[in-house]
């Protein structure tokens, strides 16, 4: 992998060898900055570093950029998540550098949700970058020091740039393929989709190793808490690109209620202790969704507490 390039904390605790830990917080639908404060606060000594969500799943909320800024003030490190969904190449390198104005040093390139989703059905797409070409531009500007014009930046953005990955959305046989196509595009580290189909991870995480795209890259294994069978059964059939299995949620129903949040969290437990052996995975991102509190336990049941301390 490249030398360190930027003074990301999550940067350097992955490049040092350790298994890093990041979570996520979703902004409120307000201005209000007490609720996305009031969260990071739960989990700031059990993380590394802490995503904010950029209006997911096309819902408006307070924007990523503001609430990042809001955790780099309490002295935690924010990873701006940025949707190519709802700006243009030019909204996009302003708002990279409002980033890196703050020091904001992670960023994680994302398309975003369609609109359909979300409470303005009728708005514009935009998608004048995918993707792929924001990972680009956002390297273009921090390596070369330039705008996608060709004018040079004063002060470049110093980002680890970082992408989502779903080993579990069809055709499965393209999975591999497209991280190797983000790589080349010049993502660092990756963050994948929720993992509850263990088997079908490992198959991906090995077709990746085979190819040799873990050395070149940073994996985190996504995970998610189930609070109740509801939510497995909500998260298998009614979220697309989710692969929750049968016994799973078999598993789930078989406990009385009252004892079903236990129940999921020891499930997310035994799916990081698993990965924790796999070869190529470097870390977990816990989404722990409106359940952040249960984040310290899950990093510490998983022996992935206290965090290391790097400079």
């Amino acid at each position: 992998m490249n030398e360190e390039k930027t003074p990301s904390k999550l940067e350097k605790i992955l490049r040092a060898g350790h298994l890093a830990v990041t979570s996520e917080c979703g902004p409120p639908r307000g201005s209000e900055a007490g609720h996305i404060t009031k969260k990071a606060e739960m989990i700031r000594n059990h993380v590394d570093a802490v995503n904010i969500t950029d209006n997911q799943t096309s819902v408006t909320r307070l924007c990523s950029l503001a609430a990042c800024i809001h955790l780099k003030m309490m002295g935690l490190e924010p990873v701006l998540q940025m949707v190519t969904r709802d700006r243009n190449r030019i909204a996009i390198q302003s708002d990279i550098l409002g980033a890196a104005s703050f020091d904001i040093f992670n960023i994680l390139c994302l398309s975003g949700d369609h609109q359909s989703f979300g409470d303005n059905p009728k708005g514009q797409n935009v998608f004048d970058l995918d993707s792929m070409q924001l990972i680009q531009t956002v390297r273009h500007m921090r390596d070369e020091g330039k705008f996608l014009g060709g004018d040079s930046i004063e002060r470049p953005p110093r980002m680890f740039v970082g992408a989502a990955a779903n080993p579990f959305a069809d055709p499965f046989e393209i999975r591999v393929p497209r991280l190797a196509k983000k790589i080349a595009a010049g993502v660092e580290f990756i963050q994948t989709q929720c993992i509850y189909n263990v088997e079908k991870f490992e198959l991906w995480l090995k077709l990746a190793r085979e190819r040799g795209l873990t050395e070149k890259i940073f994996i985190l294994a996504g995970v998610t808490p189930f609070k109740s069978v509801g939510m497995a059964k909500y998260m298998k059939n009614r979220v697309p690109g989710m692969d929750v299995p049968d016994e799973l949620v078999k598993r789930m129903s078989g406990v009385a209620k009252e004892k079903q949040p236990e129940e999921g969290l020891q499930i997310c437990v035994e799916t990081i202790q698993r990965l924790k052996e796999q070869k190529g995975v470097r870390g977990f991102h816990i989404m722990a969704i409106e359940w952040e509190e249960k984040v310290p336990e899950i990093v510490e049941r998983s022996g992935l507490y206290p965090r290391p301390n790097v400079n």
